[in-house]
């Protein structure tokens, strides 16, 4: 596929150590020689080449410009890095003469739009170079390193070639009617779907958690005034964000933090004491405490050990019976025993309890997590593939009615269209192209 030749900035803007500047087209190497005291046209591929940047004469900079040649190269077109000193003015200055002597200012994210286009990585692995930019956790980083290596898409074309070997099984019944169509069916088709649906909802279950390890789960702490739970918050995080006083109602807003256990992201928000207050201010601030609730992935909801359980706290806590939600007992050390329940018994001032809190937290949002293993990582795959599963539940209900064989292509299209939305894929030519290549209709 042609394309124009870019350039642009590729490292964070302001002052450092190196900057690099990325040039990617067919023109790539040609431009750089304009500018750069050695000529990169005879030199190897994947070389780094030590000169100067010059303009009219005088240089800009000293540099390493870094060669590499099509196909093996990220957008499998020639790209070449010139790695200059990292200084605001320094990088702008190369980057206009790159653009002076021919190459186009790149668009946001064009290099991977590239390397998308001309085939060297799909959809998924896209929205992966994406997480691993923005990964908060190692936990997230390996999720979306094992998503970049193919993790996803081998499970995805894995399921497409199911489905291609399926339909064109379909379609040898159809232009060859001397096939038995019972015989068809019972030969691992009914199973086939029956295990492909288990595998894909398999997959679909992962949706939850992967958002969750690539975006953080919202953790909401709720209870009535003065229960501790800017302490819990200042306990869980290590340090002191939040205002701690014995004045009822000190929280008036949501104080959010992020911090992460054994890898998993949280972002963790204190709230306003719940109760029925005159104050204006406190008001509004007990609202947003219950539109925070609406928003979370996990709700703490604490009590004091000290007290006993208020009908404010007793319709709190109908409130979240449908929410996934941990009860806290606070200030464990201020009582001489306590019951031993269903509850989680801490003390924000002594830390006690607070290891046992943090991996029942962990539990609560993360399930069933193996590291390696196809993960649904956003809305759009998880979209792509529910509808898959939609398509193959009304083939299993076709057969399960009697229908015949050939009223079923249409869903299994579908169901591999869906799928290959998942790493964008063209669908309808990817189908015929595979039914070519697997079967010889004409034998």
């Amino acid at each position: 596929m042609f394309f124009d030749t870019i350039a642009a900035i590729s490292t964070p803007v302001g002052q450092g150590g190196i900057g690099v500047i990325r040039v990617s087209g067919s023109s790539a190497i040609s431009i750089v020689n304009k500018i750069f005291t050695k000529n990169l046209n005879n030199k190897k591929s994947h070389t780094i080449h030590y000169g100067y940047i010059v303009s009219d004469g005088l240089i800009i900079d000293e540099v390493l410009v870094m060669l590499m040649k099509a196909p093996k190269t990220f957008t499998r077109e020639d790209i070449v890095e010139v790695n200059c000193h990292g200084g605001y003015v320094v990088l702008n200055r190369v980057l206009e003469l790159l653009l002076v002597n021919g190459a186009r200012l790149a668009t946001a994210g064009e290099f991977t739009k590239r390397a998308f286009l001309n085939g060297r990585i799909d959809l998924s692995q896209v929205e992966a170079i994406m997480d691993i930019i923005s990964a908060k956790t190692n936990l997230s980083l390996a999720q979306a390193t094992s998503q970049l290596m193919g993790n996803l898409s081998k499970n995805i074309k894995k399921y497409q070639n199911i489905l291609l070997e399926i339909i064109a099984r379909i379609e040898v019944s159809i232009d060859y009617p001397e096939y038995d169509e019972a015989e068809l069916i019972s030969d691992g088709f009914e199973e086939d779907i029956t295990r492909l649906i288990a595998d894909l909802k398999a997959i679909l279950e992962t949706a939850a958690t992967g958002k969750i390890i690539r975006e953080g789960a919202v953790v909401t702490i709720v209870g009535r005034p003065n229960v501790g739970k800017s302490s819990l918050l200042n306990a869980l995080l290590e340090e002191d964000k939040a205002i701690v006083t014995n004045i009822a109602g000190t929280t008036r807003d949501i104080v959010s933090e992020h911090f992460s256990v054994e890898g998993v992201p949280f972002i963790l928000q204190d709230t306003a004491g719940i109760r029925d207050t005159a104050d204006a201010v406190e008001r509004i601030g007990v609202e947003r405490s219950k539109e925070a609730i609406e928003k979370s992935d996990l709700v703490i909801m604490l009590l004091d050990a000290t007290e006993k359980i208020s009908i404010e706290e007793v319709d709190l806590m109908t409130m979240l019976k449908n929410r996934n939600t941990l009860f806290v007992v606070n200030k464990i050390d201020c009582v001489d025993k306590y019951s031993d329940d269903d509850k989680i018994f801490i003390s924000a001032t002594t830390g006690e309890g607070i290891d046992e809190l943090k991996a029942a937290m962990k539990a609560a949002v993360v399930q069933n997590l193996t590291m390696g293993t196809a993960v649904i990582s956003n809305i759009r795959q998880k979209t792509a593939l529910s509808c898959a599963i939609e398509a193959l539940e009304k083939v299993e209900d076709a057969i399960n009615a009697g229908f015949s064989v050939d009223f079923l292509a249409i869903d299994l299209q579908d169901a591999y269209s869906h799928l290959g939305m998942i790493i964008g894929e063209e669908v309808k030519e990817e189908i015929i192209n595979g039914l070519f290549e697997r079967f010889c209709l004409g034998k």
